[in-house]
């Protein structure tokens, strides 16, 4: 899974910090921080992150894997 948020959108109201602490995390009082390729095991969390998020500035997407490679974590 891979993770875009538009941060000229997000407004840190931080909703996406409650549903999905173990992936997002406010930096001080504004500054959004994310694991921008959780595993899969957060799935769920993340899409109630981003149906959360007042301003839907998170996207969620398929991780890009390099051509010659299986995808797979060693």
């Amino acid at each position: 899974m891979r993770i875009v948020v538009d941060l000229n959108r997000c407004e840190s109201y931080g909703q996406c910090v409650y549903a999905a602490p173990a992936v997002f995390r406010l930096h001080g009082e504004e500054c959004l921080e994310y694991d921008y390729a959780p595993d899969e095991v957060a799935r769920n969390q993340v899409e109630a992150a981003a149906a959360a998020c007042p301003v839907q500035a998170i996207t969620i997407g398929r991780a890009v894997v390099p051509a010659g490679t299986t995808g797979e974590r060693a």
